[in-house]
């Protein structure tokens, strides 16, 4: 069966709740996981998961390196 095609109020009431702070990870988790939830909207908060994770990821390796040339500079002088 086909999926019901959101409409524009569905996505501006999801676009509103991804701006609230802790809700957002939240709602994305649940539209992502949870039962009965339209496969538009899963599949979206499943990429918006993705591309979390992968900033997330690349922050700490950004981090890390920072931390480490810092000290290696520090340790220098």
């Amino acid at each position: 069966s086909e999926a019901k095609e959101l409409s524009v109020k569905d996505w501006i009431l999801t676009m509103i709740i991804q701006a609230i702070p802790i809700v957002n990870i939240i709602m994305l988790f649940v539209w992502g996981f949870g039962e009965g939830t339209n496969p538009n909207k899963r599949n979206y908060a499943r990429a918006a998961l993705i591309i979390a994770a992968i900033a997330i990821v690349l922050y700490l390796i950004f981090a890390i390196v920072f931390f480490v040339v810092l000290s290696a500079s520090m340790s220098m002088s």
